[in-house]
């Protein structure tokens, strides 16, 4: 009973010192709330937006019991996992015939007796917008039919009803710049819609389509279609059924294994939901079906280390904020040891600081957490592109975070209050701090430890071992934090010659580094964090980039006739292009050649076109040594950067350039002149320039180059009523071999999309080639908006819509981008706030030295730039330490990445090993000149500079 009674009392004293000293006790609720609310609302986020089973068959087939579909196969037998995502047919099966001799199967008699249903069929369609026209997707479903909801909802307006109403999804909206009663012309039957009303798939917020009542577009379309033969029928895709059971039975697993005896495939919710034992599952008993593997181990791994980083926070942030409050407390705390209280008292009346100030942040942190995931959820949703299902608070996971929130408060206190417990009562009544040296064993641990840290985690990259590369990287920066102190205490002798604030504000640091160094290691921490998962993201960013197969060089759109006949559209095409994207002023027209006759189309199976083949010489430096015989043995022999240069060779190069979109043939041989060297191939070379204007052609692949020239053969084909071609070609198909002199480009020009070499009009005429135009290549300022494309495609399909726009799908890097945003926020919030309560804790330590200052006469402003420059020495020195140690573990993993890389490349020598390690240097940047100028300059902005002098105590 004593005990409680200490404790009692103890707590007693802790409150009422913490409603004395507002402010101070105000940073550390702070401090400690702010890490508890970041993982607060992690899990409330993660929770939330990770869909139940339940949810995920909502999101499939709305408020129905199943959805039916037909697998193919026709009306023969097939086996299901109940989740119908595995199915196939069972071996003593009877054998399925040629797919069209397959009867089509009917699905609905399948259904148990009493169901309902509705049928879902899709179309792509090209529909009328604000800015033009655009490619979509008409989805032919009864929204309006309850047993939709859930799968997909009204925003705004009405359901359809009727064969001339639609509704249409808000991202089709936004990008088509319509709205509720606007109209929408189907191209093709030019049937007119009006759009009702908004919708939006919970599940998938960025899907553009319209949606209408069945027969309201695919009967009238085929009508028109039969009417008219200039109308291209509807190619719809397969329908789905959405089954509600008879009587609210629902489908059971005998439901689906007689609809499965049909070829029918089923994914029932009661199934789903409840699955059958595998002795009733028929796949089970002769297929080896396996599970995706479980990640919840990956998901704990990374929740355990998101909230070992936060206690490290609060310890490191919260406990300098104790030992400055049992200092200022000193007296109350000798008065306690006046009065007979023991050494374990005065350490109680700490810790019950720690106790009652770690309970009000823990329980401000979740509520705070709570809130912003509630007032932030419609963001959260639009980043991940679907809806969540219901907030999904886990009062155990809550209230275990509160707790390990509270826990650390404690822990922030309990070297304060062993400090205080052996201070002597006179020592606590005079106010005097004594001398303590600095520890010499630390510093040399420390260096031990980030040695040997980085050596672990670097072998750990090379074994590629995971595990090491995590306990290196932890192990290598407490070896940093160990040499925290020396480092602060040296950043004192740095000041020698800095005007006075800064010299102070540096002394002042390495003083007082009970306070400075844990600030400084929390800011390190959450920097570091910030730096290894930004660079390996960056990393992983710049490896997909190069890895990207470009259909266009960069800065450049394309005009491309879809076929022959389409040529006379390019004129229009080209004035509308021009008119509607932002061209840049660089154009150049581009042709084809063939030396055929009749040629009208441009894949042509019978080479009705003729053929035209540049021949690579054999031998090396033409041939890429990564193929065929001897290709394995070599790249086991390659580094990653010896693989990389082998693959930029031209030989090599040139096996991906088929994925160009101007392709004009095999051979990759582009008609044009100069202008397409400037736009397009970006060679500014007067030399290649004149050779075009000379007849020469200029090869972008040196590797079909020998002596200067290169080898073009050509079969020529003829039409019997084509008597020009049969003038230059008498006689069957005829096979000419050409040595050419050309222009050899650099090497690095291999690479360019859809081009091999480029052959001036002269040349093709004196080789009696055939040649029409292809189309336009324009550089343009930006790639063009979803507006101009829209609008470009309407003058396209006025004038015949036998010309597309080729533009350059980029690598997608909207999640990176973000996740490089949210990191770059998070740590700046941590080093403003590390900074910040620093810079206080600065404050309230030193009033002494402050008021000897304005004792002494130096001005007021002296004391608003101390505290400004006080927090950009803390600010500063965390960021630059947490680059330094972020960089390790991302290092570490990159080379993990590497050894896989290297391994698939010796399996398939043309798979690329290329591994870069790029560092963030925009988030680098952001966090080590914005953010310490910026809490320096609130510091100073917020530090008063004006100070009362006080009556000296004593």
């Amino acid at each position: 009973m004593k005990v409680l009674t200490g404790w009692r009392a103890a707590l007693r004293i802790a409150r009422r010192d913490a409603l004395r000293a507002k402010g101070r006790s105000a940073l550390v609720v702070a401090m400690i709330a702010l890490p508890v609310l970041g993982v607060t609302a992690a899990d409330v986020t993660y929770r939330s937006s990770r869909p139940t089973v339940a949810e995920n068959l909502t999101a499939k087939m709305g408020s129905a019991d199943a959805v039916f579909s037909s697998t193919g196969i026709g009306a023969f037998p097939m086996e299901q996992m109940p989740d119908a995502i595995t199915w196939g047919t069972p071996d003593d099966g009877p054998e399925i015939p040629a797919e069209d001799e397959r009867d089509p199967v009917d699905v609905p008699a399948t259904f148990p007796k009493g169901s309902r249903y509705l049928t879902e069929q899709s179309v792509p369609a090209v529909v009328t917008t604000r800015h033009g026209v655009a490619n979509t997707e008409i989805v032919e479903l009864r929204t309006s039919d309850p047993a939709v909801r859930g799968r997909l909802d009204l925003v705004d307006g009405a359901y359809p009803h009727g064969e001339g109403e639609v509704v249409a999804t808000e991202h089709f909206l936004k990008s088509a710049g319509l709205g509720v009663g606007s109209r929408t012309t189907l191209r093709g039957p030019e049937q007119t819609y009006t759009i009702t009303g908004s919708v939006e798939l919970p599940a998938e917020l960025e899907k553009s389509a319209l949606y209408a009542d069945p027969g309201a577009v695919l009967a009238p379309w085929k009508a028109a279609a039969e009417r008219d033969q200039k109308v291209v029928p509807p190619y719809p895709g397969d329908m789905t059924w959405l089954v509600r059971g008879p009587a609210g039975a629902g489908i059971s697993w005998p439901d689906v294994l007689k609809a499965n005896e049909k070829g029918v495939l089923v994914l029932s919710r009661q199934v789903a939901l409840d699955p059958p034992p595998d002795s009733e599952v028929p796949l089970l008993a002769h297929e080896d079906v396996s599970s995706y593997g479980d990640s919840s181990s990956e998901s704990s791994a990374a929740l355990v280390t998101v909230v070992a980083m936060a206690v490290l926070e609060i310890v490191l942030l919260a406990g300098p904020a104790f030992a400055v409050g049992a200092r200022r407390s000193r007296r109350q705390l000798g008065l306690v040891g006046t009065c007979g209280g023991d050494r374990g008292q005065v350490r109680a009346v700490v810790l019950s600081g720690g106790l009652v100030l770690g309970a009000v942040g823990a329980v401000t942190g979740v509520a705070a957490g709570i809130g912003l995931t509630v007032l932030f959820r419609p963001t959260i949703e639009g980043w991940t592109g679907s809806r969540f299902g219901e907030l999904d608070f886990r009062p155990w996971e809550l209230l275990g975070i509160a707790v390990i929130g509270l826990v650390t408060g404690v822990l922030a206190a309990l070297a304060p209050a062993i400090v205080a417990g052996r201070q002597s009562v006179l020592e606590s009544l005079t106010g005097r701090r004594g001398t303590r040296r600095s520890s010499r064993v630390l510093p040399v641990v420390g260096c031990v430890a980030l040695a040997v840290g980085v050596a672990v985690a670097v072998y750990g990259g090379t074994a590629g071992d995971t595990r090491l590369v995590a306990g290196g990287s932890v192990v290598a920066e407490l070896g940093v934090l160990a040499c925290i102190p020396v480092i602060v205490g040296f950043l004192g002798r740095l000041g020698t010659r800095l005007p006075l604030s800064p010299r102070m504000a540096l002394r002042d640091a390495a003083r007082n580094r009970g306070r400075t160094a844990p600030a400084v290691a929390a800011v390190m921490a959450a920097v570091a964090g910030t730096v290894a998962i930004a660079t390996y993201t960056t990393s992983v960013m710049a490896e997909h980039d190069y890895d990207h197969m470009r259909s266009l060089t960069p800065g450049t759109v394309a005009l491309v006739a879809s076929e022959p006949t389409a040529v006379d559209q390019l004129s229009l095409a080209r004035t509308a292009a021009e008119r509607n994207l932002a061209v840049s002023g660089g154009r150049a027209d581009i042709g084809r050649a063939w030396a055929g006759s009749d040629c009208t189309v441009y894949y042509e199976e019978d080479n009705g076109c003729g053929t035209l083949e540049l021949v690579k010489p054999a031998g090396k430096g033409h041939i890429c040594p990564l193929q065929g015989a001897g290709a394995r043995k070599l790249a086991e022999s390659l580094s990653a950067e010896e693989h990389k240069k082998l693959m930029s060779s031209p030989a090599c190069v040139d096996e991906y350039l088929t994925a160009g979109a101007l392709y004009t043939g095999e051979s990759h041989i582009v008609v044009g002149d100069a202008s397409l060297l400037r736009s397009y191939v970006k060679l500014d070379d007067p030399a290649a320039a004149e050779a075009l204007e000379a007849g020469t052609p200029v090869l972008l692949n040196s590797a079909y180059a020998q002596d200067g020239q290169v080898t073009l053969k050509a079969v020529h084909t003829y039409n019997e009523r084509d008597k020009e071609n049969r003038r230059l070609h008498p006689g069957k198909a005829k096979v000419t071999t050409d040595r050419l002199k050309v222009y050899v480009a650099p090497d690095r020009y291999a690479a360019t999309p859809g081009i091999r070499m480029i052959l001036p009009q002269r040349t093709a005429d004196r080789l009696g080639l055939h040649t029409d135009a292809y189309g336009t290549v324009y550089t343009v300022t930006h790639p063009p908006t979803d507006a101009e494309q829209q609008a470009v495609a309407a003058a396209f399909t006025q004038a015949g819509n036998g010309v597309y726009l080729q533009v350059e799908n980029p690598v997608e890097t909207r999640d990176e981008d973000v996740v490089l945003l949210i990191l770059a926020l998070f740590a700046g919030v941590v080093t403003l706030g590390a900074a910040a309560i620093t810079t206080g804790l600065a404050k309230a330590d030193a009033e002494a030295d402050l008021t000897t200052l304005s004792a002494v006469g130096a001005p007021p402003g002296v004391r608003r730039s101390l505290s400004g420059f006080q927090c950009v020495v803390v600010a500063l020195t965390g960021v630059l330490l947490g680059t330094a140690a972020g960089i390790v573990p991302a290092v570490a993993l990159r080379l993990v990445d590497l050894r896989e890389a290297m391994e698939s490349m010796r399996d398939e020598p043309m798979d690329s090993a290329y591994t870069p390690i790029v560092l963030p240097w925009e988030t680098i940047g952001l966090l080590a000149l914005v953010v310490p100028v910026l809490a320096g300059l609130l510091a100073a902005a917020f530090a008063g500079s004006r100070l009362a002098l006080a009556r000296r105590a004593g």
